[in-house]
Parts: C-alpha cells; sequence; structure tokens
C-alpha cells in the first residue's frame, strides 16, 4: 500500500477585490521530495504558500496532511502540524534581537539561554553564522534572511517553505543552503521551493509545478527541462537578451575620496579610505558578501548619513557629504534601497502617494497635490513596468514582493536622474522582469546617467556593469574593468584579498 502524500491541494481558491489570486490550484508534495512552485511575479505563488502556512485563508478548495484533511486556520496550528515557511518579506521585530525573534515562535517552556545556544548550533551545523545577541535592525538583508531559515529549521519541520530564500544570499551561502536543503530532503523533509532563478530550480528540485495568471499551467522534472523550456513555461517566452555595448563614459558625476565612518551601532562596520569615481555614461558595480559595509556606504551616498565630511562625497562636483537625501536629490541623485517595506516604500499608502517619495512633479505650485496627474503618473508607470497591482491607489504592501520591486525601481528610473544608485535591482522579481530591469538600467547609461549598482548576484553584475568594485570589510577593492573580471578573481576579493596580491590589483586598476 502506497505511503499517502505528504500535502495534498484541491481547487484552492482565492479571490480579491481586484484579482483572482489562486484559481482552483492542485498541488501534491511527496514525504522527502524538493517541490518547486514557478511562476512570474503576481502568479500566485505567494499567496498558496501563506494557504498552506494558515497566514491566509483560501474561499474554497481542501487540504490533506498526510491523507488528512485539515484546516489550517493560523500559523499556530501550521507549526504544531510540523510546516515551517521562510517569508519573501520578513517577519521580524527590528527592536529585538535574534535570539528574542527566533524565540517567539517556540516552544514557550524554552529559556533564552536555551534559544541563544540553539541558534549557534543549528547556525553553525548548517554555515549560516549570525550573532544572537545582535539587534535585528543592525542586519543587512542577507543576515536577515539567515535568521528566517535558522528560526525555521530550528522547528525541525516535515514541510519547509522557502519563499525565494536565495535572493539575498551570495553563491558560496546558496551552496551551503543547498547542502542543508538536500540533507533535510534525505531525511524526509518535504521542501516547497519558490525561486526565480532557474538554475537552481534545475539543480534542487525533482518536481515543478507552473503558475500563470493564479491558475495551474503545467507540471514537470526540472532536472529533464532547460532554462530555456522553464521559461517558456513560466512567462510563454524566453527573456530577452540584453546588449551590453561599449560605450564612452563622461565626466565625473559621484566621487568618493578617502571616505572614512566609524560604525553607528556595535554591530556595523567602520568604512575604511573610500574611493570611488562613478561617470557620466557607466554603471559601476559593487560586489560583496553582505555585512561588509554596502548598508554603511549606501546611507553616506544616498544622505541618510550626513556624518562624513563635505567634500568626501561629491555629486555634480558639488560637496555633497553633509547633505540631506532631499538635497542631493536636487543634484540628480535617485536611490533605490534594498529594503523594499518600509525605506522604498511605506506598506499603508498607495502607488500612487508612494510617488511622492521621491517624486514631486504632480506638486502645484501653491503646494497642493493634483491627484489626477498623480494618478496618471502611477498609471503610466504601472503600464511601462508591467506591475501587477490594483490600479494606482492599491497599498504597497498587497502587491508581490517583485512587483513592488518593479514599481519602486520603475519609479526612479523614470526620473531621468543625472546618478542613480541602486541596491539588489532584481532582488526577487522574474526572469523577464528581471531582464527588464537590466536593459533599463543600460538604456539609462546610454542616455548618459551616472548608475552605481550594490548587488550580491554575480550574474548581474557581469551582465550589467562596465566596471567593478568588491568591498569587504568595510574597504574596497580597486576598479577592475567588466571584460577582465572573473568569477574567480572577485570571488577571492570578496575575502578582502586583494592586498595578498597588490601587484594584480594594481594591474587590473591601471587597465580600467
Amino acid at each position: 500500500m502506497n505511503s499517502p502524500s505528504r500535502l495534498q491541494l484541491t481547487d484552492i481558491t482565492k479571490r480579491y477585490p481586484a484579482v483572482v489570486a489562486n484559481d482552483h490550484v492542485s498541488l501534491r508534495v511527496e514525504p522527502g521530495q524538493t517541490h518547486a512552485v514557478l511562476g512570474e511575479n503576481g502568479a500566485g505563488k505567494s499567496t498558496l504558500m501563506k494557504i498552506i502556512y494558515g497566514s491566509v485563508k483560501p474561499d474554497g478548495g481542501h487540504v490533506l496532511w498526510n491523507g488528512q484533511p485539515v484546516q489550517v486556520r493560523n500559523p499556530q496550528e501550521a507549526r504544531a502540524l510540523g510546516i515551517a515557511m521562510v517569508f519573501q518579506h520578513f517577519s521580524l521585530f527590528d527592536t529585538l534581537t535574534v535570539a528574542e525573534n527566533v524565540w517567539l515562535g517556540l516552544d514557550k517552556h524554552l529559556s533564552l539561554a536555551e534559544v541563544t545556544r540553539r541558534i549557534e548550533a543549528k547556525a553553525s551545523e548548517y554555515g549560516l553564522e549570525i550573532d544572537p545577541a545582535r539587534p535585528v535592525h543592525t542586519l543587512s538583508v542577507g543576515q536577515m534572511q539567515r535568521v528566517e531559515i535558522i528560526r525555521a529549521l530550528l522547528t525541525d519541520p516535515k514541510l519547509l517553505i522557502l519563499d525565494e530564500p536565495t535572493s539575498v544570499l551570495t553563491p558560496q551561502a546558496v551552496e551551503r543552503l543547498f547542502v542543508v536543503l538536500k540533507k533535510l530532503a534525505s531525511e524526509g523533509c518535504s521542501i516547497l521551493y519558490i525561486s526565480h532563478k532557474l538554475h537552481e530550480i534545475r539543480e534542487l528540485c525533482t518536481a515543478c509545478t507552473v503558475l500563470r495568471g493564479g491558475k495551474v499551467t503545467g507540471e514537470c522534472d526540472p532536472r529533464e527541462e532547460s532554462n530555456a523550456s522553464l521559461s517558456r513555461m513560466m512567462i510563454g517566452a524566453e527573456p530577452p537578451v540584453l546588449e551590453h555595448r561599449a560605450h564612452t563614459p563622461g565626466e565625473v558625476v559621484l566621487r568618493v575620496q578617502g571616505l572614512e565612518l566609524a560604525r553607528e551601532t556595535p554591530f556595523g562596520t567602520d568604512l575604511h579610505g573610500i574611493d570611488l569615481d562613478v561617470r557620466a555614461g557607466e554603471v559601476v558595480g559593487i560586489a560583496g558578501v553582505s555585512g561588509n559595509g554596502q548598508r554603511e556606504l549606501l546611507y553616506a551616498l544616498s544622505g541618510e548619513d550626513t556624518r562624513a565630511r563635505a567634500e568626501m562625497v561629491q555629486v555634480a562636483g558639488q560637496a555633497a557629504g553633509r547633505l540631506g537625501p532631499s538635497r542631493r536629490r536636487a543634484l540628480g541623485l535617485h536611490f533605490v534601497p534594498e529594503e523594499r517595506l518600509g525605506r522604498g516604500a511605506v506598506p499603508t499608502l498607495g502607488l500612487a502617494h508612494n510617488l511622492m517619495l521621491t517624486r514631486r512633479e504632480a506638486v502645484g505650485p501653491s503646494g497642493w497635490i493634483r491627484m489626477k496627474a498623480l494618478e496618471r503618473q502611477a498609471a503610466g508607470l504601472i503600464e511601462r513596468f508591467n506591475v501587477r497591482a490594483g490600479g494606482p491607489h492599491a497599498a504597497a504592501r498587497s502587491l508581490s514582493g517583485g512587483n513592488l520591486q518593479k514599481f519602486i525601481v520603475g519609479r526612479e528610473i523614470d526620473a531621468r536622474p543625472r546618478l542613480l544608485v541602486i541596491s539588489q535591482p532584481t532582488w526577487g522579481v522574474d526572469v523577464g522582469a528581471a531582464a527588464q530591469i537590466r536593459g533599463e538600467i543600460l538604456a539609462l547609461r546610454d542616455a548618459g546617467c551616472a548608475v552605481l549598482m550594490v548587488s550580491e548576484e554575480l550574474e548581474e553584475l557581469f551582465e550589467v556593469s562596465d566596471r567593478l568594485h568588491v568591498i569587504a570589510k568595510g574597504r574596497l577593492s580597486p576598479a577592475v574593468a567588466r571584460d577582465r573580471a572573473s568569477v574567480e578573481l572577485i570571488g577571492e576579493w570578496m575575502s578582502g584579498l586583494w592586498d595578498a596580491d597588490p601587484e594584480r590589483a594594481a594591474r587590473e586598476a591601471e587597465r580600467v
């Protein structure tokens, strides 16, 4: 007699006022199976996962757990069954420590000291190093991802749901995570895996269900597919190939000279002697493992940290180190942060009103907001960047992560900045949208904009950048031209090893 499936969904349906997120979705996951759920942004993947986890109530359909009908009414009931989930948008309290955040979701009989010990043991076992005593607000996005993964692993799940788990992890961290997931699967744990990285799905998963427009449109064994065939199943076409044409850069738009900044928290990173130039008509990329000073550098460039001496940060020839974000914006600097909700957008505000964070075209001479103009502007961005949302007044938090990312990136690109500083530009977006965003960045460069891009996606950096730096332990490597860089070289420099062979580093810098 065959053993029952670990999880079986039948005709799951979820309707919202503006969209049917899940339309009679059926899905079966076997014990020890790593099952991918594939689809473009807004296809209904995250909604389906939240239904399984009990944080969203379905309007129809049935759920079987180990062959028995269940109604998972909340995440507590899901965890009691053995279901754990790592969300794409983290569910962490900024003011609490790592250990305190993890403690909230565990057995209340455990002491904080015991939870701390278990975090340290699990982090060491799986190569996901994290300090349990650090407040969450001091962590990079990549480090927050580790906290979420460790919290899920500490529940010893029978079904682990991972929604874009590698979107802000380095290639080395992804490799370590895959070792963890393969071990869990071999021990009988089932895994539901959402990712837009097709090569990951082909390497890790043994089954795949494809969603499009909230409906199941296909099932396959991804190990027998190519990236191109998976892309066709997901978006109906292969993503366009980017053309990175040679381009002669112009004048320096951003100049950072000898930037020294002490960390603002005990868990931050000091910046040491950062020197950086970005010229009009070029994309400069910065690679690095999260937590090595990217956050501090971006704050200093955006104007959120104004402690640097004025001349240390120059925008369009003007000393800007002491200027706040609005005054830097007046010089032509626009900024896309890595945190979508909270920094890139106000969660409860509609998309039209979120435009007002950085765009003022719809404000009349007397200071009144011209709502019709604001709505038209938001609607234009929604159409241009194919943002799936319930119109210009849809709340930012109602969008999928990838669709909100497209809107925020589109908002800043559409402003036609003189200097664009962008962090993790394609975090959590599907392959088609990622290609569009990267193409828009290159078009912006070709129009004469200076672009500084911080990313943990090496493939993205090599595809878009003209020159590359690496940041490690608060120090910036020499620049290396894109056509002279290699994954091996960048990987070495990500460990801060450019000083180990200073002659080679100097040669690469001279060639730029």
